[in-house]
């Protein structure tokens, strides 16, 4: 099932301060498990717990360079989270802005 249809699964990996910082973190750059856990007070089996809860919400990518697993934010889960919430406010009169991606059109929009 992918997010679009699970926001629960966003919201809930969402729902933890030490997930939080890790996001915060992996917005200023790229880290691997050991790095994030110099910048925290936690474990290394915690934070590897908390990226693969991420991961699974589909909020956090990795990808492997040699040894080492560097993981990176996934813009489209945090899209579909807004897409979601969009929908729920969107009556309310709140609106949230989701920037498109460079050179792509989404349907309904113009180039």
């Amino acid at each position: 099932m992918d997010n679009k249809q699970n926001p629960e699964k966003i919201f809930k990996a969402l729902a933890n301060s030490a997930r939080l910082e890790i996001i915060r973190l992996l917005s200023e750059r790229q880290f691997c498990v050991n790095a994030l856990v110099g910048r925290m007070n936690i474990s290394q089996a915690a934070v590897s717990q908390h990226l693969k809860i991420l991961e699974n919400a589909g909020l956090v990518k990795k990808k492997k360079e040699g040894y080492w697993i560097h993981y990176t934010l996934a813009p489209e889960g945090f899209k579909n989270s807004c897409v979601f919430l969009n929908k729920i406010l969107k009556p309310k009169g709140v609106n949230i802005n989701v920037q498109r991606e460079k050179g792509k059109v989404r349907k309904g929009q113009r180039p």
